[in-house]
């Protein structure tokens, strides 16, 4: 039996004394055999306690573009995901996580900062520079002795420094270095379950890190899947066993075949990157790694359809959440209390025992009580609420305007705030002709045969079959209601009753009923808003987040007409 020894006593030293029992009296043995035993519980001891004491590696998995409800573990009948059911059941399964936003960029600045978008300059808003002063967690971890990478996409997207005259602006991706140089390539070979999936091999990626970077050190890594992100191969779930009328088809959707399709597309995404990260689980259970790791999968917004990315709907910013560790983490258990992605940084911080300093202040809570608690539902009755935003999605309205929200969201109900009601929420309905200014295109981005063009009108959703369908039919009585739904304008203030209309269809905003749950999250969403110095409320500058550069494609729009109207 191999012994590893206390360093009180060096090894050769125990050979030696073992090699001299058999030679000596018996009760000489007697007392040596003691003696050995001792060393060897003091030895054994002392490995326990050095292992306790070694810092958890941490894999952070973010998909792009999931809502809450679509795992098999939440009970999705047409989603297959038994990666995350594994972390779900084996740890900590939270059932009202709220991202930072709709949107992927904003969001992700809430999780590496531990503040609210709005709180980030040009560091919160999509497709702006980073600034260098918005110093992330993993700058932190890095510093603290662990070894840092990421595969996939980070956070972003974003704009970082291109060269030294960008010297306010940070020079690297926030999620940290790069590991996306292992790809797949088509052929026979090429498993890839839809081609529009990525090509990134992610999980040979994260292996290589771990075999060939991490060394002897901690790790985190992130693990930025690209999918169920748009474009999708339309059809792939023909390839599979898949079937229509599986599909749990949101309320807010007609019930066709074209939309069950559309979402059987997206499963097909879903349990892609779900593959990866079952390679990744069983690999670090391979190397007997995985026990000493906190695993923490999540999604940065909700799915890629109409009112759902992009809105504060619930499904545009509830998300999957589930963090597993079950050395220090009681498993099996569901958390009600909400949390948002703010939480995120401080809790990282807090696992890892990694100070804060670098940072600008950390707006969000470490959630480490509720992880290492052994309760279930709620546990922190003063923990009420998350919050959410948005600013500015795509390039779709006049002088690219955003689409100002915030929210509040508790266990019950959510309450979301337009700040801009006069703008249209999913995108201008009408654009300029990139071909001739002087020129509009269709309205509704319908051509003269009843086609929908998606880069014509409503360009914050993205282009999908189930977008396409709805705009083409929006003069049929049985759809209308759909279109206005996703596309027409908002009023200021909707109020949502999550239990009985989890797709909030019913705003109750002014049911006499409702008035003290309105006064109670209204009062809480501006505290926050005033707390966090948010500039659309405090000032001095409230129409500042239109103003950052954006650096990505940008379309022309008409000047809107004040008080306007979809007709």
């Amino acid at each position: 039996m191999q012994i590893k020894v206390n360093n009180m006593i060096k090894k050769h030293e125990l050979v030696t004394l073992m090699r001299g029992y058999h030679s000596i009296g018996l009760k000489r043995q007697t007392l040596l055999f003691g003696v050995l035993f001792v060393l060897i519980l003091t030895s054994c001891a002392s490995n326990k306690e050095e292992t306790s004491n070694k810092q958890p590696n941490i894999l952070f998995v973010i998909s792009d573009d999931q809502s809450f409800y679509h795992t098999s573990f939440e009970g999705s009948k047409f989603v297959n995901t038994p990666a995350f059911d594994r972390v779900a059941k084996e740890g900590v399964y939270f059932t009202n996580a709220m991202a930072g936003s709709p949107g992927c960029a904003p969001s992700r600045s809430s999780i590496i900062t531990g503040r609210h978008h709005w709180q980030n300059e040009s560091s919160g808003q999509h497709a702006a520079p980073w600034l260098k002063k918005h110093v992330p967690f993993v700058d932190l971890l890095e510093a603290n002795g662990y070894k840092t990478g990421r595969t996939g996409k980070g956070v972003s997207p974003f704009r970082y420094a291109r060269d030294e005259k960008d010297s306010l602006w940070r020079a690297t991706d926030a999620a940290g270095i790069e590991y996306s140089k292992i790809r797949y390539e088509e052929g026979p070979e090429d498993i890839r379950t839809g081609d529009k999936i990525s090509n990134l091999n992610y999980f040979e990626n994260f292996k290589f890190f771990l075999e060939n970077e991490r060394k002897d050190k901690p790790f985190f890594f992130w693990f930025g899947a690209t999918e169920p992100h748009r474009a999708y191969e339309k059809d792939s779930w023909k390839r599979t066993d898949k079937k229509l009328s599986d599909v749990e088809v949101p309320a807010f959707f007609p019930d066709n075949d074209i939309v069950r399709g559309d979402m059987l597309d997206y499963a097909v995404e879903i349990e892609w990157y779900d593959r990866h990260l079952d390679s990744m689980i069983n690999y670090l259970e391979e190397i007997g790694e995985l026990e000493n790791t906190i695993i923490i999968v999540t999604a940065d917004n909700g799915m890629p359809f109409p009112r759902a990315k992009a809105n504060s709907y619930d499904y545009g910013i509830h998300v999957p959440f589930a963090v597993r560790y079950p050395k220090a983490f009681p498993g099996g258990r569901k958390v009600d209390d909400p949390i948002g992605f703010i939480d995120v940084a401080p809790t990282i911080l807090d696992l890892t025992q990694t100070k804060q300093n670098g940072m600008l202040p950390i707006t969000g809570k470490s959630i480490r009580a509720l992880l290492e608690s052994e309760k279930q539902g709620t546990i922190e009755p003063s923990k009420k609420y998350a919050f959410s935003g948005r600013e500015r999605h795509s390039s779709s309205r006049h002088l690219n305007w955003g689409y100002p929200q915030r929210s509040i969201r508790s266990e019950d109900y959510l309450l979301v705030w337009n700040m801009k009601p006069d703008r249209w929420p999913a995108g201008a309905p009408q654009r300029i002709n990139p071909e001739n200014e002087d020129e509009l295109l269709p309205m509704y981005g319908i051509d003269e045969d009843g086609i929908s063009h998606s880069e014509w009108a409503f360009t914050d959703v993205d282009e999908s079959p189930t977008k396409s369908f709805i705009i083409e039919n929006y003069k049929d009585p049985s759809i209308k209601p759909f279109f206005d739904a996703a596309f027409a304008k908002n009023p200021e203030v909707q109020l949502f009753d999550i239990k009985n209309d989890p797709y909030c269809l019913n705003n109750v905003v002014n049911d006499p009923d409702y008035a003290s749950v309105k006064e109670e999250l209204q009062a809480a969403l501006l505290e926050e808003l005033r707390s966090s110095k948010d500039p659309r409320v405090v000032g001095p500058d409230k129409e500042v987040f239109d103003s950052y550069i954006r650096y990505s494609p940008m379309r022309g729009f008409p000047e809107p007409i004040p008080g306007s109207q979809l007709k």
